[in-house]
């Protein structure tokens, strides 16, 4: 399969491109049997703190598709609607590309079922539907977890950007069709950026809550990585627990360019906390599309590969 790279972002201010948007899900395709089980040459550990993706994003996204689909009888402008509908076609087809890589990585011998059946509590039941609520309180529940998808998807624009932007995984020759994955699901993050934010604030246009759930969100993302990542390091069949996670093997990864900088990540998230901040200000559509026409999955999911 031929490599893409990173396609440079355009001058067109991103706002502009964003509000001609149709959102449209790409039933992409993904062959994983040349995958090796350490997809970033000679780095297992880079490889899988970006497997932690694979673990955390199924259930998140089916968790989010059920969350929207919920809030739809309370959207009132048609627009939005209609991103919220392209907003789920898309989160569906994410959550089974991902949960396909799962399915590899079984095997290969490496079993991720017990830390995804913690990642499923979380969302199932930490964030999941509280019954016997008034309907009043149901729907400030609902909202309440239309926030907290707002949050995590402000992350999720992060990494989508970073991954457009990474060519330290192209120079350490990374797998091209795990790249493509990559890339194609930021490029669509990039794209959908603000659905989840413009729902928020079409529900709860205050800021309390904004601030609240990103609080909640923030860590808990972290928390999850960072299991995630000292899980897979311990049950990979070819380590056989010589490697730990450590700070310092991060920043030198970093370095090399193959992880997001976590001092970026975090004014991204203050960023976010400003009182007129806008999902649009991060990233950039006109560069999500551009990949979008050259990614080897989304051409041939449209018949043009």
């Amino acid at each position: 399969m031929p490599r893409p790279t990173p396609v440079p972002a355009l001058a067109a201010p991103a706002a502009r491109v964003h509000d001609s948007l149709v959102l449209e899900p790409r039933d992409v395709r993904f062959d994983w049997a040349g995958l090796p089980l350490h997809w970033v040459p000679d780095e297992p550990m880079a490889t899988h703190i970006l497997n932690v993706l694979h673990l955390l994003l199924p259930e998140g996204e089916r968790w989010f598709v059920k969350v929207f689909k919920e809030a739809l009888p309370l959207v009132r402008d048609e627009q939005l609607r209609e991103e919220v509908l392209g907003f789920i076609g898309q989160e569906a087809i994410h959550a089974e590309a991902h949960q396909e890589v799962l399915d590899h990585l079984l095997g290969q011998g490496l079993d991720p079922r017990p830390y995804v059946r913690q990642v499923a509590w979380v969302f199932q039941r930490v964030l999941g539907e509280r019954p016997g609520l008034s309907p009043a309180r149901q729907r400030e529940a609902l909202i309440e977890r239309v926030a907290a998808i707002a949050a995590i998807e402000h992350y999720t624009a992060f990494l989508g950007n970073w991954i457009l932007n990474s060519p330290g995984l192209d120079r350490a020759q990374a797998d091209p069709t795990m790249l493509d994955l990559l890339r194609w699901h930021g490029a669509e993050e990039v794209e959908h950026r603000s659905v989840a934010f413009d729902l928020l604030v079409h529900l709860d246009p205050g800021y309390v809550r904004r601030v609240r759930t990103m609080a909640v969100a923030g860590p808990l993302l972290v928390r999850l990585w960072v299991r995630g990542v000292r899980f897979l390091l311990a049950a990979d069949p070819t380590l056989d627990g010589r490697l730990r996670p450590s700070w310092r093997e991060a920043y030198r990864i970093t370095r090399r360019g193959l992880l997001p900088d976590p001092v970026k990540s975090i004014r991204s998230g203050l960023r976010y906390l400003k009182p007129g901040y806008h999902p649009t200000l991060e990233g950039s559509s006109s560069q999500a599309l551009g990949y979008l026409a050259t990614s080897p999955a989304a051409r041939a999911a449209a018949g043009t590969g």
